[in-house]
C-alpha cells in the first residue's frame, strides 16, 4: 500500500505516437534501428508488431508504408496536447512525445476531485487531437481509446471510451507515482489512492523495467508484481541489492526512493537576456548550447545532478511558455541545445509566438534552462594522462558537426543483441543514452563466429546457390544440405564457389508466431578469394554480408 508521501500523478498517454508524425495511409509503420518503433492499427491487424526486423513486417504485410522516425515532427505534433494539459497545471512533465504527466494533489482540488480533473483533461486532449465524443460520455469520464488492458475491475474505475481511427487517440491515467500511472494509462483506469500495489499486482516482473532483475525472479517462481511485491524488503535489500530495491518498492506502489525534504534547493538555473528583444529563434539555439554548458558547470560545482529541465522563454509582449523535459542520466550541452531547438520549433508550429515563419510577433527577450529533480552526482571514474582533456574536445568537435548535420547526424556505434552481423550494433545520436533491448553477452545460440564481416548490407541481396548439376541447393529442417554449393549467381553473375562452411541454423521466436522465423547461415570462398556471407530462409538466399 502507497504511503501519504508517494504523490498522485495523473498521465497522458498517447499510443504509437511516432506514426502521428509522419504522413502517409493506412497501414503505415515507423521504423528505427532497421526495426518497427510503433505502426498503424491497420498494419497491427496484419500481424506487424513492434521490434520486429523490417523484412518481416513487409512480408506480413505487402502494402505497408515504411516512414523514418522524425522526433522533430513528434514534439511539434505533441505540443497541442501539451497546451492542453497545461491549461490545468503548468507543472507539465514531458517524459517523451506523446507521454506526459502531471501532479494531481493541487489541480484535483481546484477541479473538484480526480475524476473530475482526469475527465476535463481527457476531454481537452480529445478536443486537441481532433477526437468526437461519445454521444453518452458522461460529465467527467476520460474519453480515450479502446485499448484497455485486462485489469481487474475492482482495482481501478474504468473510463467511457472514443473511437476515431482516423486521428491520433490518447489515454489517461491515475494511480499512485509517476511508474504506475503511466501502466494506468495504458490501462485507461482511475487507481484510487493506495490501491496502487492491488492494480500492479497482476502485472508481470518485465513491467519494472529490469530485464536481468525479471528473467531471475522468472526462475525463482515469482512471474508477478504481486509475488515480488509480498516478499520483506529487507529480503530483497539483501539478495537483490540496490536495483532490487527500487524495483521492490515500485512493484509495492511507492517511490522509488523515499523522499527527503530539503529546507531549500539551491538556485542553478542559467539565462540569457535579450536587449532589445531578439526577433528570430535560431539564435537561441546558440545560445542555448552555451547556456547548457553553463547549467552543466554549477550542476557539476554542486556535486549535484538532474533529471529533467525547464526550458522557459519569455516575450516583449509579456507571454510566456515553459515545459519540463525528462532525459536519463547527464544532459550534454547538444543534447540540451537540441531539445531547445524542438521546442521552439514546437512552440512555433502551435502559434505560441506567431510571426510569420520565424520568430516572435514582438521579440524574445529571456531564455532559462533551470534544473528540475535534483539529486547526489555519484560521478565518474576518469582515465589517466589527459583523458577529460580528449574529452572535452571530442564533444567540442561534436557539437560543431551536429550543428552542420543535426542531432541524428552523428551517431555512435553500440553492441546489441542478436545472431547476425547486422543485428549486433545499433546507432545512436551522439549525447542519448542507450540501453540494450536484449543482452549482447547472452549466449545466442547460432551465433556466427568471429572474424566479422568487413560489409554488411543494409538490406540483404537475393542471390541463387547452385550445386555443380546446376540444380539450387536447399537445407532441410534438420540443417542437412541437399548438394556441396558449386555456385553463387549475384545480380545476374555467377561466382564459383572454392570453399564453403555452415550451416548455423538459428530458431527465434519460436513461441510468438508472429514473429517466429527459421534461417541458416553459411560462409561461402568465391573466386579470387573473396569471402561471403550468405544466408537461407523460407527456401531463398540472399546475400547478407562481404569480407575483406
Amino acid at each position: 500500500m502507497a504511503d501519504d508521501r508517494t504523490p498522485r500523478v495523473l498521465v497522458v498517454w498517447c499510443p504509437d505516437w511516432p506514426v502521428a508524425a509522419v504522413t502517409g495511409d493506412d497501414p503505415v509503420a515507423v521504423t528505427e534501428g532497421g526495426r518497427i518503433l510503433a505502426c498503424s492499427a491497420g498494419a497491427r491487424a496484419a500481424g506487424v508488431r513492434q521490434g520486429q526486423r523490417l523484412k518481416l513486417a513487409q512480408r506480413l504485410c505487402p502494402e505497408l508504408e515504411l516512414r523514418d522516425r522524425d522526433p522533430e515532427a513528434e514534439t511539434r505534433r505533441f505540443e497541442p496536447v501539451v497546451a492542453a494539459v497545461e491549461a490545468f497545471t503548468p507543472r507539465v512533465e514531458v517524459i517523451r512525445p506523446g507521454l506526459c504527466a502531471i501532479p494531481v494533489k493541487g489541480p484535483g482540488r481546484y477541479f473538484g476531485g480526480e475524476e473530475a480533473l482526469a475527465g476535463k483533461v481527457g476531454r481537452a486532449v480529445a478536443d486537441a487531437l481532433g477526437q468526437p465524443l461519445l454521444p453518452d460520455a458522461v460529465p467527467g469520464a476520460v474519453v480515450v481509446e479502446e485499448r484497455r488492458a485486462a485489469v481487474p475491475q475492482a482495482q481501478g474505475t474504468a473510463v467511457p471510451q472514443a473511437q476515431n481511427t482516423a486521428a491520433p487517440q490518447a489515454q489517461v491515467g491515475v494511480a499512485d507515482g509517476l511508474f504506475a500511472a503511466v501502466l494506468a494509462a495504458r490501462a485507461g483506469v482511475l487507481v484510487p489512492a493506495g490501491r496502487t500495489a492491488e492494480f500492479l499486482a497482476p502485472y508481470p516482473v518485465g513491467a519494472l523495467g529490469d530485464e536481468a532483475l525479471a528473467e531471475l525472479l522468472g526462475r525463482l517462481g515469482l512471474p508477478t508484481v504481486g509475488a515480488f511485491a509480498a516478499l520483506p524488503a529487507e529480503s530483497v535489500a539483501d539478495r537483490f541489492g540496490p536495483s532490487g530495491t527500487v524495483a521492490h518498492r515500485l512493484a509495492r506502489g511507492l517511490q522509488p526512493r523515499p523522499l527527503v525534504p530539503r529546507d531549500e534547493e539551491p538556485d542553478l538555473a542559467v539565462e540569457q537576456r535579450f536587449d532589445p528583444p531578439e526577433p528570430l529563434a535560431e539564435p537561441l539555439v546558440f545560445v542555448a548550447r552555451t547556456l547548457a554548458e553553463q547549467l552543466n558547470q554549477r550542476l557539476a560545482g554542486a556535486g549535484l545532478t538532474c533529471r529533467r529541465v525547464a526550458v522557459e522563454v519569455a516575450c516583449a509582449d509579456g507571454r510566456t511558455a515553459s515545459r519540463l523535459w525528462r532525459h536519463e542520466g547527464r544532459l550534454s550541452a547538444t543534447a540540451l541545445a537540441e531539445r531547445v531547438r524542438w521546442q521552439l520549433q514546437a512552440w512555433q508550429g502551435a502559434g505560441t509566438f506567431a510571426s510569420g515563419d520565424q520568430g516572435s510577433r514582438e521579440g524574445f527577450t529571456l531564455l532559462r534552462l533551470a534544473p528540475d529533480g535534483l539529486s547526489p552526482d555519484q560521478g565518474r571514474q576518469l582515465a589517466l594522462w589527459g583523458q577529460a582533456v580528449a574529452d572535452d574536445r571530442v564533444e567540442r568537435a561534436v557539437a560543431r558537426v551536429q550543428a552542420v548535420l543535426g542531432h541524428a547526424g552523428l551517431r555512435r556505434i553500440e553492441p546489441a543483441g542478436g545472431r547476425g552481423p547486422g543485428e549486433q550494433v545499433v546507432k545512436v545520436p551522439w549525447g542519448e543514452p542507450y540501453e540494450a533491448a536484449v543482452p549482447a553477452d547472452a549466449p545466442w545460440p547460432g551465433r556466427l563466429p568471429e572474424v566479422w564481416p568487413a560489409v554488411v548490407l543494409r538490406e540483404p541481396a537475393p542471390v541463387r546457390v547452385l550445386d555443380g548439376a546446376g540444380r539450387p541447393v536447399t537445407v532441410d529442417g534438420r540443417a542437412g544440405v541437399s548438394a556441396r554449393p558449386a555456385l553463387v549467381v549475384v545480380r545476374g553473375r555467377e561466382e564459383r564457389v572454392d570453399g564453403w562452411t555452415g550451416p548455423w541454423p538459428a530458431v527465434e521466436y519460436w513461441w510468438d508466431q508472429s514473429l517466429a522465423r527459421r534461417r541458416a547461415r553459411f560462409q561461402v570462398v568465391v573466386g579470387g578469394g573473396r569471402a561471403l556471407l550468405l544466408t537461407v530462409e523460407g527456401g531463398a538466399w540472399y546475400l547478407e554480408a562481404g569480407y575483406d
